[in-house]
This record gives structure tokens, sequence and C-alpha cells, in this order.
């Protein structure tokens, strides 16, 4: 378990991190959300140790070997592994070297580095092409050694800083079923995305953070029942109408009275319980032609908490 209490971190007269708390259970695939400037980088550079807290602590619990407390201890640091989104990967060598080289860094050599070389390899989808320079790999090839690289050394906490940045939709599945794998195999894993739908397909919770606050902390589902406001439902008929048309018992049905006109022939609303809503629709002897329900997702939920306004 990785536990983060009362973390602030300044720059200047700019707060980046301001009095932030969670705790990642051992195990869980862990979403870190925020717009640009929120915290998100510093908050992880203090997770894994490469930045010193103003206040506050990051606690990691101990192994099998006993190796408990900071990050800044470099034998708790060595249970971390790290895909930055800037690639750190050396071009002029073949993928094979560049695993080999940073497994070095971890003192494997021989056997033991051959082996996780192999694995890694294997893992990234890269076997065919292990001869050849990174520097010939199309973006997907070079995320997915990214990841592979910092599993070198077997870590038991992975950080994704953004690992689908630029890369094509097979190479984008590949790193997803990895991920899911390795949540199976029982890997900690913190994920930061600006990708909405890639939060909701892999994280058991999501943290929402801006101005260096935790805004949000939850599951998927549980944040957007509580965040994510009502569904949109968009009904067509198959005659022009109007919205004083609407027969009496309907005109008082909550949603339905503060609908609006999308069209000639169409109508829009917001409903709690959008089914129910369309049940009185149709059975007021309406005939409907199309019906669009928009459930609440994700990102209305970072929008709903973050605002709407650009982050340059």
């Amino acid at each position: 378990m990785i536990s983060v209490k009362n973390l602030s971190k300044h720059f200047g007269d700019n707060k980046a991190v301001d009095d932030l708390s969670f705790q990642i259970q051992s195990g869980e695939t862990f979403g870190l959300l925020g717009p640009n400037g929120a915290g998100k980088t510093t908050t992880i550079s203090m997770i894994v140790g490469l930045l010193k807290p103003d206040y506050g602590d990051v606690e990691i619990d101990s192994d099998t070997e006993g190796h408990q407390g900071s990050p800044l201890n470099h034998l708790v640091r060595r249970r971390i592994g790290i895909a930055p989104q800037s690639l750190s990967l050396y071009e002029d060598l073949t993928a094979r070297e560049n695993l080999s080289f940073f497994g070095s860094l971890y003192n494997l050599s021989g056997s033991e580095l051959k082996d996780r070389c192999n694995w890694c390899l294997e893992f990234s989808g890269l076997e065919d092409r292990q001869k050849d320079r990174v520097g010939t790999f199309s973006g997907g090839m070079k995320r997915r050694l990214n990841i592979a690289a910092a599993m070198m050394h077997e870590p038991k906490i992975l950080l994704l800083d953004e690992p689908t940045v630029g890369v094509d939709p097979q190479s984008r599945n590949h790193i997803f079923d990895s991920i899911e794998s390795l949540r199976f195999d029982g890997l900690t894993i913190i994920y930061t995305t600006h990708y909405m739908e890639e939060a909701a397909r892999l994280c058991n919770r999501v943290a929402i953070v801006d101005h260096g606050k935790l805004l949000a902390l939850d599951s998927v589902d549980a944040l957007i029942s509580k965040h994510g406001g009502d569904s949109v439902v968009t009904a067509g008929f198959n005659r022009s109408f109007k919205m004083n048309q609407l027969p009496a018992e309907l005109q008082k049905v909550e949603a339905i009275q503060n609908a609006e006109t999308a069209g000639e022939n169409q109508i829009r609303f917001t409903s709690g319980n959008p089914l129910e809503s369309i049940a009185k629709l149709a059975s007021s002897g309406i005939e409907l032609e199309t019906l669009n329900i928009s459930r609440p997702d994700l990102e209305r939920v970072f929008l709903n908490l973050t605002g709407r306004n650009l982050r340059d």
C-alpha cells in the first residue's frame, strides 16, 4: 500500500500540491487525473522519490525483505518502475541493448539479465524487432518498449505517465492488454492520462486533482453517480412538434417540463431516470421515431469538477 499524507510542495509562490492525502491499495490500478497544472506531475515525482515534499509524507508498505518507508530511501525506490511520458530510450541502441542497459542499472547480469530481457521483449511484443535500432521504431513500438524497460527489475509498483500518447490503435490495445495482465498478477499501478475512457477501462479507483487539491476519489461508477449529473434524452417524432403540444400529463413530469426544442421534430431534456421519463413519453400516445440517451461518463465528471476553461 502507498499512503500519501498531507503532501505539500511549493515552487516560490506557486502552491503546486496543497495538503494532499490518499491511499493506494496493494494490487490496485489507481488513476490520477487532472487538468494541466493541477499538480499531478509534482505529486507523482514525490511518490516515486524524485522530489522531496515541503510537508507531509509518502509511505510505502514493507515487502518480503522488510524494505519500508519513504521512496527517498533507495531500497524502497528500487521497488518502483517508471515509464515517463517523455520516452527514456536510446535511439542508437537496439531494443535488446536498451533493455540490457536499464537492467544493468539494477545490477542485473548474466542469465538473470538475459531472462528479463527475453520476458520484456515478449511482454512488449517486440521479439522480432529486438536487434533493430529504436530510432527505426514507430511511436507505438517505442511506447511499448518504454513500459518494458520500466519492468526490467520486476518492480512491485509501476508508474505509467500518459503511456498511450501518439500510439496507433493496435499498440494502444496491446498496452491495455499488458496493463490488465500486470494488474491480474497483483502489480500496483499508478496511471495518469488525459483520456477518460482509458481510466474508466483500466482503473479500480480514480482520483481527480486540481490546484494541488483532491477534488474526488472513488470508483468510476461511484464518481459518475455522485458527480456526473443527469442523462440527456433526445426524442424525435414522425411529425413537426412543438412543446405546447405535449399532453397535460407529460407537462407534469419534472424532466420533460424542462425540455427544449432540439429541431423541427425533436425535443431534448435531462433526467435522473431516463427510462421512466421515456416510458411516460411513449405511453402518452406520442409516436417516437428516434431516441438517444447520453448517459454521464467520466469525462463529464472531470469537467463538472474542474471546469470547462482551457488550461494551457
